[in-house]
């Protein structure tokens, strides 16, 4: 169970040195006439219940001999304890986001990851029905965190349930982290796919093709999709209203900036149009 604790000089090696042998240590140096102090305080505080680990809290003017041995500049000022080894942290108020990110790079997960990789592993045994306890508990114990929600949402696609994943996609709220908003938007653009599957389909080879592309998307078949989509954008660009690179972007977004297909065919979609 993670914690938050006062550390002195006293008490430095025992509680932060000894104690980071059988869990990360989080040294919080912090002045009481600090505001941007306060505002970090929660968000370690959290972060220390999520990942199992100890947030240290030293206040260098009760503690100077210890902002000095550790050369404390300004606060707050975080550094990072592991095995008995004092690593650099960083210096003022962090995202959120950030900070998870440099634990991630410890191999820490926190109980929400744990929870994701629970439901992902039920996914791949193909058991539906434990699927389904897996996301209520999830849910359940994290009822409004968009990971979750878009979790949720890709669940019930495999479904086949595309208002029940909308529904859970409407629920997430308007957020600057980019990711998210990634995700969101690719599958509601997965949801549009589907639904154009299942509109009648009109006596067009273009449409025959676009029908083919969409269903290697929800298929997986990536690379199948992209090559087919792509000789449609050469073909006819302005084939349903730029629907052709519209569902390229869609694929993009689904792989990730850094896949190989999506380097490869972003580049090739530019060529083809310009």
């Amino acid at each position: 169970m993670g914690q938050s604790i006062t550390v002195t000089q006293a008490n430095f090696e025992a509680d932060v040195l000894v104690q980071s042998v059988d869990q990360v240590v989080l040294v919080d140096f912090y002045a009481t006439w600090c505001g941007p102090c306060q505002i970090l305080k929660p968000m370690l505080e959290k972060l220390a219940q999520e990942y199992d680990i100890t947030v240290a809290k030293v206040d260098i003017d009760q503690n100077p001999d210890l902002a000095r041995a550790f050369r404390v500049e300004g606060v707050p000022d975080v550094r990072i304890v592991s095995q008995g080894q004092v690593m650099e942290g960083f210096v003022g108020v962090l995202p959120e986001a950030d900070i998870r990110e440099r634990l991630a790079k410890l191999g820490l997960k926190s109980t929400l990851d744990l929870a994701l990789d629970r439901l992902a592993g039920v996914q791949a045994s193909g058991d539906a029905a434990m699927v389904q306890t897996t996301l209520t508990d999830l849910l359940t114990q994290f009822p409004e965190h968009p990971t979750v929600l878009i979790a949720a949402a890709q669940v019930y696609l495999g479904q086949g349930a595309m208002e029940v994943a909308r529904q859970y996609l409407d629920l997430i709220s308007a957020t600057d982290d980019r990711a998210v908003a990634q995700a969101v938007e690719g599958l509601r653009e997965v949801i549009a796919l589907h639904q154009t599957l299942a509109e009648p389909a009109p006596d067009s080879s273009l449409e025959a093709a676009y029908r083919q592309g969409c269903e290697a998307v929800l298929a997986g078949d990536y690379a199948t999709a992209l090559e087919t989509i792509l000789a449609l954008v050469q073909r006819d660009r302005r084939f349903r209203n730029d629907g052709a690179r519209k569902a390229m972007l869609t694929v993009f977004k689904r792989l990730g900036d850094g896949d190989d297909l999506t380097v490869t065919y972003r580049k090739r979609l530019m060529q083809a149009l310009y």
